[in-house]
């Protein structure tokens, strides 16, 4: 007998045993899929399952369950619309450079970054961005007649954000017909 008669059956073996654990492997698979298909799949509707959230008592009816309970003449839950979209969208705007200002009656100076921002449309931010030097110096010219015990603390802050937004609008105002400027605020504010 050679070597290669006796090596043959254990060839053969091996090959039937790798057949096996494919057969084996695949078989495990197909049930882990179908159980996570089971175990996950959800046959509501996202509507239907954000009413099963809202009342879990409530057993969740499908269309064709409403169907037959309107045939029935029986009352069943309707869903009340959701809006899908904000009604208003706020746009912002920062200026780029942070505005320098001596203080009334001290020798201390604000430095702050101003940023806007309005719910009207982009033309609004578009007149900010094409006025941008004019409205720098409202804002220095506002920001200089505050003195320092006026922009202390949250109240004072947000007196200068009324100042400015007034001084803002009321320059759109004169050189388009139209402010649109609802709220001013610092991302930055130092004094000095």
């Amino acid at each position: 007998m050679t070597m290669e008669a006796v090596d043959a059956p254990k060839r053969k073996g091996g090959f039937m045993r790798l057949m096996k654990t494919l057969v084996f492997a695949i078989l495990m698979l197909g049930a882990g899929f179908g159980g996570g298909w089971f175990y996950f799949a959800n046959p509501l509707s996202p509507a239907q399952d954000m009413l099963k959230l809202i009342d879990p008592e409530a057993p969740a009816a499908t269309e064709g369950e409403a169907a037959a309970h309107e045939a029935e003449g029986e009352p069943h839950k309707v869903p009340k619309p959701v809006p899908e979209t904000e009604l208003f969208q706020t746009s912002y705007f920062t200026f780029p450079d942070p505005i320098t200002s001596n203080l009334r009656e001290s020798r201390k100076f604000l430095q702050v970054e101003i940023g806007v921002s309005t719910q009207y449309d982009e033309t609004v931010i578009k007149n900010v961005e094409t006025h941008k030097l004019a409205l720098q110096s409202d804002m220095l010219a506002v920001i200089s007649t505050f003195a320092e015990p006026d922009i202390a603390g949250p109240e004072g802050r947000s007196h200068l954000a009324d100042a400015l937004k007034e001084a803002i609008n009321a320059r759109l105002e004169k050189a388009e017909g139209f402010g649109g400027i609802e709220d001013v605020f610092f991302p930055s504010f130092v004094l000095q």
